[in-house]
């Protein structure tokens, strides 16, 4: 008789002690291979919830983690990219402060030459692509940020480059004549000076006039169209005298011209003869006014007018100008910066009052009139139009003073598409010559109307110039790109080329390069330095405005913050991958361990199964019995 079926591998006690093993091993052998404890969710045991969790978790950090990596590239891309930039706008300076001003063939000195290879490199940085973005397109980011060189000097069909625009505001601005001025004699022993038109952007302006002229009457600037009055009376100058003018110019700049009275004869340059009496004296003066305004127009002017025509071609800014009106003095006069913004008849004030409680609202913020004792946003109802136009300037912001010239205010702004003014008391508004609501020509700038060396405004030229910024234009321009880098902090790090610091760069080398003068003109050589003048100056950052470094600085932020992120997140990563190693992960060693201690149980059962199954009852029978 055998025993198998108490100790056979399907006996209940023994045989299922000896599977069980089995199993065990087949589990434990499992989890030395995969380093997990289960293949189920159920044989993880109770805290595989915290481990779900946990890796959800986890994914969303390794999400956070590429879109850091992806930014960074980005950012250090753009640093890279305003670095040469910058580099290159600093070469172009120096060439023009320090390069000889000789002229070539071409119309050009070698140090803008240079700049027509630099403009193309400028424009290719501009259009650096990092993946598949344009850096500096806002969140155009699929565009290209800025047209070619050749359609930003030279046009593009239809549509005029900077070169054509440059050479409108030129003749616009009388540089071939007197720079739109107007020189007579109304009587034979004075001379007058005036501008052509009241109000018209172009050409000199007359700013200030002094004179040490003996017996002389000098009045001025006044009137509309402005202009000044020399009266020498019946007595002559004495040898050394001297009158000045000084003008403001269409960029910004001021000249002057500066007459000596002189007896030698010829008269040195710089001066005039003194005649034998006041009358052929006077001729003297008129004539040399004509030759001294006319070398100022066809020199300085000259590269103020192009410098003047790449602000209308690049920038955002523009202007809103008023009608002629008068005071109510009497005789009324064109009102000047000194009328008052109130009074009486006879006096220098406007035509109709502003009162206690009238506001005028700029770019939504209001100016309100008080009688007296004006503090922040208020105005006296007795302070003048200047007064006035600073407080509107500090609300525009505005990099250029808003001006009154002939009875004619032009308001400034640097963001033409935002300048709107209005007033609770509209009559009063139109005292000063303004409508309803008061807006800027949106730019960019033309020449208005022909001939154009009679035009007297500047027109939106969008239908008819190039567009030189072709990316997304936004408020913010850092906030035209934003990425989520943890759940709950963003960063910014968008960028644009019509940024007031890239832009300037831009501008600065275009106009520098664009310019081309006659190789053998008499005033060429004193119309590049000017030029050259200016563009060093322009391309020299100037206080109050915006650098590349700030620009570098914003990305330093953003990237700084990242850092922080990436920090932190490293340390929660290390603790959520702890969790779900402790969790659903077992120890190699462990289960080594494990697996030996098993199979020497399993070796020792099995050989005592096989002992057992070998006997039988006979085999503990006595023989013979």
């Amino acid at each position: 008789m055998a025993i198998n079926g108490i100790i056979g591998p399907g006996g209940s006690l023994f045989g299922q002690a000896v599977q069980n093993l089995n199993t065990q091993l087949t589990d434990l052998s499992t989890q030395l291979a995969t380093g997990e404890k289960s293949s189920t969710y159920s044989g993880m045991g109770v805290g595989e919830g915290f481990a779900i969790a946990a890796r959800s978790q986890l994914a969303s950090i390794s999400a956070f983690t590429d879109t850091i990596t992806n930014v960074n590239t980005t950012i250090n891309a753009a640093n890279t990219a305003l670095q040469s930039l910058s580099k290159i706008a600093g070469q172009v300076q120096s060439d023009a402060a320090s390069t000889p001003q000789g002229l070539s063939s071409s119309g050009q000195t070698i140090a803008q030459q240079n700049a027509q290879a630099e403009l193309t490199s400028l424009v290719g940085i501009l259009n650096t692509q990092a993946g598949d973005r344009f850096i500096f397109s806002g969140s155009a980011i699929n565009t290209p940020s800025v047209a070619t060189v050749d359609n930003i000097l030279n046009g593009n069909g239809t549509q005029a480059g900077l070169k054509q625009v440059i050479a409108e505001r030129a003749q616009a601005d009388g540089t071939a004549g007197l720079g739109r001025l107007v020189i007579t004699q109304p009587i034979p022993t004075s001379v007058s000076v005036a501008e052509d038109v009241a109000g018209s952007p172009f050409g000199l302006k007359l700013s200030s006039v002094s004179s040490s002229l003996t017996g002389a009457t000098v009045t001025g600037p006044s009137g509309s169209p402005a202009g000044v009055s020399i009266s020498l009376g019946a007595t002559n100058p004495n040898p050394g005298d001297q009158v000045s003018l000084i003008f403001n110019l269409p960029d910004g700049t001021t000249a002057s011209v500066q007459l000596t009275a002189s007896s030698a004869t010829p008269p040195p340059t710089g001066s005039f003869a003194i005649g034998a009496t006041p009358t052929l004296t006077a001729g003297n003066l008129t004539a040399a006014l004509n030759t001294a305004i006319g070398t100022l127009a066809n020199t300085t002017l000259v590269a103020a007018s192009a410098v003047a025509a790449g602000h209308n071609f690049f920038d955002p800014a523009g202007t809103g100008t008023g009608s002629v009106v008068n005071n109510q003095a009497a005789p009324p006069a064109p009102i000047t910066g000194a009328t008052a913004l109130s009074g009486v008849a006879g006096t220098d004030s406007l035509s109709t009052s502003f009162a206690p409680n009238d506001t005028i609202t700029v770019n939504g913020t209001p100016i309100t009139f008080v009688a007296s004792g004006a503090t922040g946003n208020q105005l006296n109802v007795t302070d003048s139009i200047q007064t006035l136009l600073s407080k509107i300037d500090s609300i525009t912001g505005t990099s250029t003073p808003s001006t009154i010239s002939g009875g004619v205010i032009t308001l400034h702004t640097d963001n033409a598409a935002s300048l709107s003014v209005t007033s609770s008391n509209a009559p009063a508004l139109a005292a000063l010559g303004f409508g309803p609501t008061v807006t800027a020509t949106q730019p960019p700038l033309r020449v208005s109307g022909l001939p154009l060396n009679t035009a007297t405004a500047l027109v939106n030229g969008s239908a008819n110039t190039v567009s030189w910024y072709t990316g997304n234009s936004g408020p913010s321009p850092r906030g035209s790109s934003t990425a989520r880098i943890d759940s709950s902090i963003s960063v910014q790090y968008g960028a644009q080329a019509n940024e007031q610091a890239i832009r300037a760069a831009l501008e600065g080398v275009a106009v520098f390069a664009a310019v081309t003068t006659s190789p053998t003109g008499a005033n060429s050589a004193a119309q590049v330095s000017a030029l050259s003048e200016r563009t060093a100056t322009n391309l020299t950052p100037q206080p109050g405005q915006q650098t590349i470094s700030e620009i570098q600085t914003d990305f330093a932020v953003a990237q700084n913050t990242m850092k922080e992120a990436s920090a932190r997140q490293s340390q929660t990563q290390t603790m959520l991958q702890n969790i779900v190693d402790q969790t659903e992960t077992v120890s190699t060693q462990q289960v080594a361990s494990e697996i030996l201690a098993l199979q020497t149980t399993l070796q020792a059962s099995y050989q005592t199964t096989s002992m057992l199954a070998g006997l039988t009852l006979t085999k503990f029978l006595l023989p013979g019995g």
